[in-house]
């Protein structure tokens, strides 16, 4: 489909539309929400943060957990692999891997992980419950002091209900052998407090047609919330496991010559497991919030992306493994010198204790051998203070200074030589610190509107095993270490009506500059440090509201992205987005009926550095119909409403299937768009 949507239609429908709120966790003012429908005139430091309640959370469809993500406007989430992955995410310019420049939290606990087995910042939130999700606000930039590492590009923070109105027993039944069951619910009076509970199963063989995917996901929560010293105490438990098998991505010219169709495989053994289990602690006081959080995270995940190009024989099929606990604790403390004047210091913590993080070839998911293996401490500490001030009733600032601390230890857990040079040359410790200044001024023209200044600067931290390694794990050859930390510079001029709390509009125009990019290799199936690079972009947000029936939301992007070096292999950053749309209608209708339709386009976007070749965009809508009586309720989604066959995601890059000469072939990769599914829910409460 040719792009008929971005400029012209995109913007004019941009500005019909309502809904949007601000995370105001260390600002003067603290906000609760249910949707968007909130006024952040007086609160907010940007337009290009918000917050998103349970209420549009509540009747958003869903096609996967991880598609939670795109209530941050622009945000497109795709998938490249089986649904335990983590997606991959596109942002402002970027594509983000599975979140290396996007910074994501769940009640404080940070999901990114760092030094990980399939890429840096790794982000999976599989283990999220939609239904017990309250709010996510999200920070887009590096203008926010508490943000630290994988922030450039933005933020977001998912937080989970304390407690339920009533219990809640969910059934959901799809295509593709889908099935769904939740039960969750309160308990009060537990130890002076109240507990909730929540148990998800999932399964689901997905519509592949010369594999089945047999997901087997199951999610546990149990969260204890108490009053305790005029604050807020809570203790979570998160429990997340599952397994799944793969259908990657494919070469065209096998789905053009009928050796596979669209929805088939060349490896049919590639898949993997994973799980994540937490304890937490929060405790949250007017003037200060405390945390901590033990993780324990695992991952096995066999990939195979260009098929017989290494290994004429064998095949390319590797497994990569990750394995770790993750120790941590935040905190920060107000102080209010007047009712104009706040200055507010905090820290974080973190340690990574990496038992194992690791690359293996394999051959049906079976070791042929290890290409590297390694135990990796790494260390962080950071604090920040930010001074907000309001100068009068129009003029008000946030500045803010942080530093961050990192020290990383690698060790190898393989005492293979490469070439005679054994690979316990790339063991090592490096440490590197930074300081990062972010501000804005906002000036409140009048009771509906007002205009930010922000600028700022970010960074996202190297895999430990880059900072490092000496020699390359495949042929011995010398490699020189990668800077541990990457700096990233950004600035922003936005624009926020709202007009009886009705119709809620922003406009952001943003620039950032990287000091270093980082690339999808494809013939590797990962990721490097690669060259500086700077975007830029407009967007617009706007959410309308003009009756108790009806919710709309429009929002648009554009974004140039390019390298600044000069280079011959081109200008172009492969997979950025150029046009990002995202519209939406809710109707409450009588009867208790109620409906939603949203529509994702995400636009054409060059796939190597010369812009030779490019993705074509892709269009999904998505609709649900919900019918409620007192204790029931019976809900009927439809995902790819219009059965598109769009690509979930492309990559151009050299492949060899069995036959085809040594050298390989250069060809466009992708991951099919899931055809048209139904999914019919019933839900009961007690």
């Amino acid at each position: 489909m040719k792009s008929i949507y971005p400029a012209r239609i995109s913007l004019a429908v941009a500005l019909i539309c309502q809904n949007s709120v601000s995370f105001a966790d260390d600002t003067l003012e603290k906000i609760t929400v249910l949707g968007h429908n909130t006024n952040l005139i007086g609160s907010s430091i940007s337009a290009s943060e918000g917050w998103v309640g349970e209420q549009e959370i509540s009747v958003r469809p869903l096609l996967r957990a991880g598609e939670l993500i795109e209530l941050v406007p622009g945000m497109v989430a795709t998938q490249h692999s089986g649904s335990g992955k983590a997606n991959q995410y596109f942002l402002r310019g970027f594509n983000l891997d599975h979140g290396t420049d996007f910074a994501t939290f769940v009640d404080g606990m940070p999901v990114n992980m760092r030094t990980h087995g399939h890429g840096q910042g790794y982000t999976d939130i599989n283990f999220l419950i939609p239904e017990m999700v309250s709010s996510m606000a999200y920070k887009k930039g590096p203008y926010y002091a508490q943000t630290g590492d994988f922030s450039g590009a933005g933020s977001a923070f998912f937080s989970l209900r304390q407690q339920l109105s009533r219990g809640l027993a969910k059934l959901t039944l799809g295509k593709d052998a889908y099935a769904r069951v939740l039960l969750a619910d309160s308990v009060k009076n537990i130890a002076n407090g109240e507990l909730l509970y929540a148990v998800e199963k999932q399964t689901y063989d997905g519509p592949w047609t010369d594999i089945n995917e047999d997901v087997n996901k199951t999610n546990v929560l149990i969260k204890h919330t108490s009053k305790v010293a005029d604050g807020q105490l809570s203790f979570s438990f998160m429990g997340y496991d599952n397994s799944w098998n793969s259908a990657d991505q494919i070469p065209q010219r096998a789905a053009n010559s009928g050796l596979i169709d669209e929805l088939g495989s060349i490896d049919k053994t590639l898949g993997g497991e994973s799980g994540r289990y937490s304890v937490s602690a929060n405790w949250d006081a007017k003037n200060a919030a405390l945390s901590a959080y033990i993780i324990d995270y695992d991952l096995n995940l066999f990939s195979n992306f260009t098929y017989f190009l290494d290994n004429t024989d064998k095949g390319d099929q590797f497994e990569q493994v990750d394995k770790r606990r993750i120790y941590g604790a935040a905190g920060h403390y107000h102080v209010d010198f007047s009712k104009a004047s706040r200055t507010t210091v905090g820290f974080e913590t973190r340690f990574d204790d990496i038992d194992e993080v690791g690359l293996y070839k394999t051959r049906q998911t079976v070791r042929q051998g290890a290409v590297r293996s390694d135990a990796v401490d790494e260390k962080s500490a950071a604090i920040y203070v930010q001074q907000s001030d309001d100068w009068n009733d129009n003029l008000r600032t946030n500045i803010g200074v942080r530093y961050d601390y990192y020290r990383f230890g690698v060790d190898s857990l393989i005492s293979n030589n490469i070439n005679d040079i054994p690979l316990s040359t790339n063991n090592g410790n490096t440490s590197e610190g930074l300081w990062s200044i972010k501000g804005s001024a906002t000036y409140q023209l009048n009771n509906n509107s007002e205009i930010y200044l922000a600028a700022g600067q970010g960074f996202h931290s190297n895999d430990a095993r880059g900072t490092t390694t000496r020699i390359d794990p495949n042929d011995g050859s010398h490699i020189d270490p990668v800077d541990p930390l990457v700096k990233s510079h950004g600035s922003e001029i936005g624009y926020r009506f709202n007009w009886q709390d009705r119709w809620n509009t922003s406009f952001a125009f943003w620039r950032l500059t990287l000091d270093s990019e980082l690339l999808f290799v494809g013939d590797a199936g990962n990721t490097e440090a690669s060259r500086p690079s700077r975007r830029q972009g407009i967007e617009v947000t706007s959410y309308f509201r003009p009756n108790q029936q009806w919710t709309f939301d429009a929002e648009y992007t554009y974004t140039q992205a390019e390298f600044t070096d000069k280079n011959d292999d081109g200008k172009y950053i492969p997979g950025a987005l150029r046009d990002v749309v995202q519209l939406g209608a809710t109707s409450n209708f009588a009867n208790n009926w109620q409906a939603t339709v949203r529509l994702r386009y995400f636009g054409s976007r060059p796939l190597i550095e010369d812009n030779s070749q490019r993705a074509e965009p892709g269009t999904i809508v998505n609709l649900r119909v919900a019918k409620h009586w007192h204790d029931w309720a019976l809900s009927l989604e439809v995902l790819n409403l219009l059965d598109s066959n769009d690509h979930d995601i492309d990559y151009y890059y050299a492949s060899r299937l069995s036959g085809e000469a040594v050298e390989g072939v250069e060809d466009l990769h992708y991951h099919p768009v899931e055809p048209r599914t139904v999914r019919l829910t019933m839900q009961y409460h007690f």
